[in-house]
């Protein structure tokens, strides 16, 4: 009853101050409202009128417990009538299509900027200390503390786990391993360029594993568009001056490891509540434990102190930078 009474539309009804309120009252009023007080308005002339021109529909009562023996305090929420959602304060605005673009922009920056650094100095450390598979896990290494600080410090919001999760991630962190491995042998073979040259083909990995492996279809002009990536790479290595055999495959390899990567991804992480940076971690940690009992098996720690000595004596206390 209540609800169409308030849906009913309202007159405006001016109401004049000096005139109804004048009148005393004959037994004194309770000082107890359901609703909070409204603000004074400052009057110019004697008299003042109210408009109501929209009514107001209750959306819910709160009560709030005993202020004291004699009073409490409720809360009552409302809304307008031609409203369909009750009044929110403070409501934050969606941020604009503008906005989510340019905050995108931002991270492909900067994804780009750091992996461009993170090539140069990864070069930089091969030549001088040639060992991939230690220089492969100590990067693994680098990322998983600095998560877990990241975690201790509470920079970062630890993520919850569990034995499913880790056995859903197991699929996806072996390919991560080998992609990861693959990519910095081919790193210390060949340039840089010629690593990313070939690694650039992994969009045509990905529709040739998901069309015969997988079973997916693609539009004709997805197909197409792999003419230019096969053959710009094909066109890449037969130039190289400085072509290795063992480098190609390495770039090969990681381009098929990642895109498998994906997949298992795709396929037995679905649902799971990790995410973002914090599932980027946990597979790194997961990669660390898996990659650390192949590289002591395949270079082991009487190489890398050899190396260690070397690198040390040509380049100095700069190369541990």
């Amino acid at each position: 009853i209540l609800s169409m009474i308030s849906s009913v539309k309202q007159p405006t009804v001016p109401i004049t101050g000096s005139n109804v309120f004048r009148q005393k009252l004959t037994a004194p009023l309770r000082q107890f409202s359901v609703l909070p007080p409204l603000p004074a308005l400052k009057t110019r002339g004697k008299s003042s009128a109210i408009a109501i021109a929209k009514p107001l529909c209750v959306s819910a009562v709160e009560g709030f417990g005993e202020l004291n023996k004699k009073r409490s305090l409720i809360a009552c929420k409302a809304y307008e009538a031609d409203r369909s959602e009750p009044i929110e304060e403070g409501a934050k605005q969606e941020p604009s299509e503008a906005a989510k673009k340019l905050k995108i922009g931002v991270y492909f920056a900067t994804w780009w900027a750091l992996n461009v650094v993170f090539n140069i100095y990864n070069k930089k450390v091969l030549n001088a200390f040639p060992f991939p598979w230690l220089t492969s896990t100590l990067s693994l290494a680098c990322g998983s503390l600095m998560m877990l600080i990241s975690w201790a410090t509470r920079l970062a919001e630890a993520p919850k786990t569990d034995f499913e999760f880790w056995k859903a991630l197991l699929p996806v962190a072996l390919a991560h391993t080998i992609g990861h491995v693959a990519a910095t042998v081919s790193m210390s073979k060949v340039a840089v360029s010629f690593t990313h040259i070939i690694k650039s083909g992994e969009p045509a990995f990905s529709v040739l594993v998901s069309r015969f492996i997988l079973g997916e279809t693609f539009p004709a002009s997805v197909y197409l568009s792999l003419i230019p990536i096969i053959g710009g790479c094909g066109l890449a290595a037969l130039t190289e001056l400085n072509f290795n055999m063992t480098g190609f495959m390495g770039a090969m390899i990681s381009n098929l490891a990642f895109v498998f990567r994906n997949i298992f991804s795709k396929r037995g992480m679905k649902g799971k509540s990790v995410g973002g940076m914090n599932y980027y971690a946990c597979l790194s940690m997961l990669s660390l434990l898996i990659l650390t009992p192949f590289a002591i098996a395949v270079e082991g720690p009487q190489m890398w102190a050899v190396g260690w000595e070397t690198a040390l004596s040509q380049i100095g206390p700069q190369f541990i930078w």
